[in-house]
């Protein structure tokens, strides 16, 4: 592992914890060169479907893009570092347990809305805005009242 300060080789691990669900350890390292320590995360890599785009491209599944699209959206809300990987881990599960070889991104974005509403309305809102790309104030509305209608659960992952 490279250390990010001064591009050192060689560390050793300090601490190591797995996450509540075991699918993700977190270790703590320590540069042998600079004594610089920095955090590291490992998980499975796991096969994941293609993602078919709008435009018909096919393209690798990416689980940043979706962790991007929930930061933005949980921008300045009560949400932790821990909450958006949960989030994360939850819409990649769903995406795995469906069997399939390809996914259209129109999908998985759903996917990603329905968490939202589930847990935060204003990121949900956010979100949708950007994903489902408002053509007028009437659609932004309708997807307000919608929001506004349905119970939202307090913010337990």
């Amino acid at each position: 592992m490279k250390c990010p300060f001064c591009g050192h080789l060689e560390n050793k691990v300090v601490e190591s914890r797995i996450n509540q669900s075991g699918d993700l350890t977190r270790r703590r390292r320590e540069c042998i060169s600079c004594d610089s320590r920095f955090t590291t995360y490992e998980r499975v890599e796991e096969l994941m479907p293609l993602v078919i785009k709008k435009d018909g491209r096919r393209e690798e599944f990416n689980r940043d893009k979706i962790m991007d699209g929930i930061r933005k959206s949980c921008q300045k809300r009560l949400f932790t570092v821990s909450d958006f990987e949960e989030m994360v881990r939850s819409t990649e599960l769903k995406i795995q347990s469906l069997g399939v070889k390809e996914i259209p991104s129109v999908q998985i974005g759903q996917m990603v809305m329905e968490l939202l509403r589930t847990k935060d309305k204003v990121a949900y809102i956010r979100f949708a805005s950007v994903y489902r790309d408002f053509k007028d104030v009437e659609e932004f509305l309708s997807e307000l009242k919608k929001a506004s209608d349905q119970p939202q659960q307090e913010l337990t992952l």
